[in-house]
């Protein structure tokens, strides 16, 4: 049987809040474990029959001493262009937020794509997603090690202990799959926990470039 639209919608949800605490944001275990009945109750308008999309915006708060906030927003619009980025910009300035994750149905225009980088980068940091991406948690796979992002601490620590430069560590790709859902920036660097027969763990770790 085909999932319907409400049921999609309530597995993205889900997996966005995963997301966000896996990249160390306050998040309820009410809302990390909501049911599906719970969100129809809360997100869908019975006489419409459909779910209100605008009610699904997430807003989390970093934890630890940093003042980090993220807006996660899950707009109507079937294709989503520059102004509706920009209401979102707006939105992001009145409450001193500079980050955000947008879940779009389908793939941003182009035009749109390249705003992200050129028109509200750096002042702000905008992420994409598309719907498909995130229905399942790709980190929950079997064949997915741990990844653990370090700080700009642990990471100078790091490069002292095995005296070397970032540029020499392997390196892992701005736009893969598992760099996208911890948000990696480039520069930043990943540490990969894999298990291992002989040492019990082997840990490596990759540069984001």
């Amino acid at each position: 049987m085909e999932m319907d639209y409400a049921e999609r919608l309530y597995k993205i949800r889900r997996t966005c809040f995963q997301m966000l605490h896996d990249r160390g944001f306050v998040v309820s275990e009410a809302d990390k474990n909501m049911t599906k009945e719970e969100f129809n109750e809360k997100f869908v308008d019975e006489s419409q029959g459909e779910v209100n999309k605008e009610k699904l915006t997430i807003y989390a708060q970093a934890s630890g001493e940093t003042d980090a906030h993220i807006f996660v927003f899950f707009p109507k619009e079937p294709k989503v262009g520059v102004k509706k980025i920009k209401e979102y910009a707006e939105r992001m300035k009145e409450e001193n937020v500079s980050n955000a994750i947008i879940v779009v149905p389908t793939a941003l225009t182009a035009f749109a794509k390249s705003a992200l980088q050129e028109v509200f980068a750096p002042k702000f940091l905008i992420e994409q997603f598309q719907e498909q991406e995130l229905l399942v948690n790709i980190t929950e796979h079997v064949l997915v090690p741990l990844h653990q992002v370090l700080d700009a601490g642990e990471k100078e620590t790091l490069l002292k202990r095995y005296r070397v430069k970032e540029t020499q560590l392997p390196r892992i790709q701005h736009a893969d799959p598992i760099a996208r859902y911890y948000g990696l920036q480039k520069g930043e660097v990943v540490r990969i926990t894999r298990p291992s027969q002989t040492a019990g763990q082997y840990v490596t770790y990759r540069l984001c470039i």
